[in-house]
């Protein structure tokens, strides 16, 4: 899978990240996670994002604290041995610090050292980039994920 926007990928790799650039760019990802799930510390269970012409997109959530949310967001394509995702992530969301950490990053696009455990600042760097383009993606294609009060309030508002 080729996605749009890989080529503003790769020329923010060029770069030589620091602790700051990615505590600012960390904080850039919880923003626009944001956007895409506006009362994410409320959210409990599955949800799908579904857009005409675009893929759906998928958030689990796996654990909900008073400070932390644990996330897995997805899309799936179709695949001869049945349905693939990619990109997979997982993401711890801090609301306190406003920052995401990426737990896991599947994706078949972006070379990441293949052992995540104890990653690199240039891996978190590059992890990270990916996550910003596509979550950003996602939200210039029109996807959110509303909690079930906003889709009532919506509907019957």
């Amino acid at each position: 899978m080729q996605y749009p926007w890989i080529s503003q990928v790769e020329k923010l790799l060029d770069r030589s990240p620091t602790v700051g650039g990615l505590l600012d760019l960390c904080e850039e990802n919880y923003a626009i996670l944001l956007e895409l799930a506006p009362d994410l510390r409320e959210l409990k269970g599955r949800f799908a994002s579904c857009r005409p012409g675009h893929m759906d997109l998928y958030l689990e959530v796996l654990e909900q604290t008073p400070y932390t949310t644990m996330v897995h967001i997805t899309y799936f394509f179709s695949h001869r041995d049945g349905q693939r995702a990619d990109p997979d992530a997982v993401l711890r969301v801090y609301h306190d610090a406003r920052q995401i950490e990426v737990v896991s990053l599947k994706q078949h696009v972006l070379p990441v050292e293949p052992s995540y455990h104890h990653p690199s600042l240039f891996n978190k760097w590059k992890v990270n980039v990916f996550l910003s383009k596509w979550l950003a993606f996602c939200v210039g294609q029109g996807h959110r994920f509303e909690s079930l009060q906003e889709f009532l309030t919506k509907k019957h508002g």
